[in-house]
């Protein structure tokens, strides 16, 4: 009964999709459940003229294989033939015609550069002539940057080169006649723009209109107005127009995944936390609908899916109770996580307790040894044991990804002629990533600890046995190996952490994770020797050396009579 029961237990928990680093496909979608679809919310941009938006969109859902992603594509195609504007700019209304007496030429990829239209001089002129009309003072304050000579990172405008500082100002400014940003960015570029005016430090200014300028050359206007008309500050625009130069394949994903989640800011954390798995992580929620994207984003966790999981859920009642226990994952994470770790804590202790009972009984030579209730602590240390290796075996991802380096850019405007590249291309690496060694060092840390235990509960095993102390004093010196067994433990493990740093460049163990096994090591057997083994040991021996006293006073010799 044991056995069953414990295996059933550890089933039940292998079951539950809940991880301490990692999310999985069935928690994302038991959150976007009745959520904004990523097909819907494309037709919805269509319906309202969003059609570069849309556009995204649906190659976003075309790469996820979405069985609807068709739908999407000809909502836009019907949209396109009746709004033939709308696929020049990528938005419909009258757009920028009072600022472009030419519309741009749509291409057969339909992928046009917002930028690489800006920059030409016969588009660029008219705009600056218009813009310098408004009545705006955050516009005002940006054109005013055109007199600027003391750049870092743009050549100044007056200068050969200078047309790429010109049209970073038109796309900045005109977001900014059209109201296309949030109260909060807008202030953000106003104020860098005063500081650079007033003969102060450019380079905010510089890196802002630097930001737009990128993300022109790879958005048209529509998808510009949809993706920056959600950002907060111009720390999120920077880290955004970071992730969309280096996003490639996977710009559609990038642009569905803000759009979807609303949250700018937290997919920018989400994709510095995780710089090597964020985008395509990203790309496998967005089929899991608005909610699922948001869940994902909220957990700050990378995607994991397990095949033998996922084949198991497809069969009931396996299905039902993985639908229950991912509802659970996304309500109540930490409630799920506890669950999940108590079900295999208890299977192992069930496990434990069948390998007790069916112990054969002891013989009468060892029946005084026997201490009762004593295979219980045992058997909760075999049982957090088992937990540790468990969880050790099967989490996936619990050494965290290491920080990514910011390497430089170069943005090249066509009918410049020359490469952008920022002054401030600082990297700044960190001397430690102290979460890397965290993992090793705490696994090292606990197991110590369970022996350190396991030693504590033999000592107070062989204190309770109904034997004479010089035979406790015996038994204590048989159990001298388990009582250095961290010592063993300790220098394993640091042969172990030099043994794979020297074998694979992939898994490094630094100085510090290797020794701290065997310090660990002298730690713990250190700590036990001195403050638990030491006393009972003085004690024993002078309890054994009091025996023979003890006895010659219970059977006193024969006296000799008195005369």
């Amino acid at each position: 009964m044991c056995v069953v029961l414990g295996l059933l237990l550890l089933l039940c928990g292998w079951l539950i999709p809940a991880h301490p680093r990692a999310v999985e496909p069935s928690v994302l979608q038991s959150a976007g459940h009745n959520t904004a679809s990523l097909t819907g919310r494309g037709v919805e941009l269509t319906h309202i003229g969003m059609f570069g938006a849309a556009q995204l969109m649906s190659r976003a859902a075309q790469n996820a294989n979405l069985p609807d992603a068709k739908d999407l594509a000809a909502a836009i195609e019907t949209t396109a033939k009746k709004y033939p504007g709308v696929q020049a700019w990528g938005v419909s209304g009258p757009g920028l015609r009072a600022y472009f007496p030419k519309p741009p030429k749509v291409t057969g990829s339909n992928d046009l550069s917002f930028t690489d239209f800006v920059v030409r001089e016969e588009n660029r002129k008219p705009a600056l002539d218009v813009l310098a009309k408004s009545k705006q003072p955050s516009v005002q304050v940006v054109l005013q940057s055109r007199a600027l000579t003391n750049t870092t990172t743009f050549a100044p405008s007056q200068t050969a080169g200078g047309e790429a500082f010109d049209a970073a100002v038109v796309v900045t400014a005109l977001l900014l006649e059209q109201q296309r940003f949030t109260a909060s960015l807008s202030n953000d570029i106003y104020s860098a723009a005063s500081q650079a005016n007033g003969g102060g430090n450019t380079d905010p200014l510089e890196q802002i209109l630097l930001d737009f300028l990128s993300l022109g050359q790879r958005l048209n206007w529509g998808q510009l107005v949809a993706f920056v008309g959600k950002m907060d500050d111009a720390g999120t625009l920077h880290d955004q127009a970071n992730w969309v130069r280096n996003a490639g394949d996977q710009l559609p994903a990038l642009f569905s995944a803000v759009e979807l989640s609303g949250n700018p800011k937290a997919v920018v954390q989400y994709l510095n936390s995780f710089h090597d798995t964020g985008l395509k992580d990203l790309a496998a929620a967005l089929p899991f609908n608005a909610g699922g994207v948001r869940a994902l984003l909220q957990s700050n966790h990378r995607l994991y899916t397990s095949n033998a999981r996922q084949t198991a859920s497809e069969f009931e009642p396996f299905a039902s109770f993985v639908s229950l226990a991912a509802n659970y994952c996304w309500r109540t994470p930490a409630f799920a996580l506890i669950l999940k770790w108590l079900l295999y804590f208890s299977g192992g202790f069930l496990l434990a307790m069948a390998a007790h009972l069916g112990k054969p009984a002891v013989s009468v030579l060892e029946a005084p040894l026997q201490v009762r209730g004593i295979h219980i602590a045992r058997e909760i240390l075999f049982a957090l044991g088992f937990l540790l290796v468990v969880l050790f075996l099967s989490e996936p991802f619990l050494a965290p990804e290491g920080p990514a380096a910011a390497l430089p850019f170069r943005l090249r405007i066509p009918t410049s002629g020359i490469a952008i590249q920022p002054g401030n291309a600082n990297i700044k690496a960190s001397f430690m990533d102290y979460k890397s060694k965290v993992i090793p060092m705490l696994l090292f840390f606990v197991l110590q600890g369970l022996l350190y235990i396991s030693s504590i509960v033999k000592l107070a095993e062989i204190r309770r046995q109904r034997v004479v102390p010089r035979m406790k004093l015996r038994l204590l010196e048989n159990e001298d190996h388990l009582f250095d067994a961290g010592l063993y433990l300790g220098f394993l493990g640091t042969i172990v952490a030099f043994i794979i740093s020297s074998v694979s460049a992939q898994h490094h163990f630094d100085l510090m994770v290797a020794y701290s096994s065997t310090s660990f090591g002298i730690l713990f057997v250190s700590v036990f020797k001195i403050f638990h083994l030491r006393p009972v040991r003085r004690k024993l021996l002078l309890e054994a050396e009091g025996e023979p006293a003890a006895a010659a006073t219970a059977n006193p010799g024969p006296s000799l009579a008195s005369p």
